[in-house]
């Protein structure tokens, strides 16, 4: 376990506290009403959706790869009502069989995963047929000039976001891993820096 590591669980809560605020959390609870079946959230940090998934989910697995983030993740589990499992992995290679979920759920994650391609891949594998992946994610900015500074700064946000990346055409990679863009809302991360404040919140299906 590297101190960078303990650190940014240790304050993570924190860091996003300003923003939770400002509207994260609201966003979050209206995308998770969607969320239904059996649910599989990648990346899931904290916990910080655990309160917020309704009764239309029947069975929920939440996977998280860091040592100190899924200590944290246990502990707020063992303090909700709702029973979950935990699974220690990656997004990129999640050890689930084939066509599992009827939804995925994926909250300020593709941003830092190593490769998120694939793990938007597995994502899909693990939907079953017109399965849903429900997001939250801050991207690549449309506007020429703060996707230059994006770029500029990506790799100070790296260090400062234990491997957080800026600039990200996420979208275009849910697209191009098979899936169908059922709603979609482009917005602002609200109490951010400007080059992590344009985000995108929806849901798409499984294609094919």
């Amino acid at each position: 376990m590297s101190f960078g590591g303990w650190l940014f669980a240790a304050m993570y809560d924190r860091m996003l506290s300003s923003a939770e605020k400002a509207g994260l959390r609201d966003r979050r609870a209206r995308l998770l009403e969607s969320a239904r079946g059996k649910v599989l959230e990648i990346g899931a940090g904290t916990g910080a959706n655990l309160p917020l998934y309704g009764a239309n989910v029947e069975a929920l697995t939440v996977t998280e790869p860091e040592a100190p983030m899924a200590r944290r993740l246990a502990k707020r589990l063992r303090e909700q009502p709702r029973a979950a499992e935990l699974v220690e992995a990656s997004a990129e290679q999640l050890p689930l069989p084939d066509g599992q979920f009827d939804t995925v759920v994926s909250t300020l994650v593709l941003c830092t995963v190593p490769d998120p391609s694939r793990a938007l891949r597995e994502a899909r594998r693990v939907l079953r047929p017109g399965g849903q992946l429900l997001f939250i994610e801050h991207v690549r900015s449309e506007d020429p000039e703060l996707a230059k500074w994006q770029d500029r700064l990506n790799g100070i946000n790296r260090v400062i976001g234990h491997g957080c990346n800026c600039n990200r055409s996420t979208l275009d990679a849910i697209m191009q891993a098979g899936f169908t863009i059922g709603s979609l809302e482009k917005s602002v991360l609200a109490k951010a820096p400007p080059w992590v404040r344009p985000l995108i919140v929806g849901a798409a299906i499984k294609s094919g």
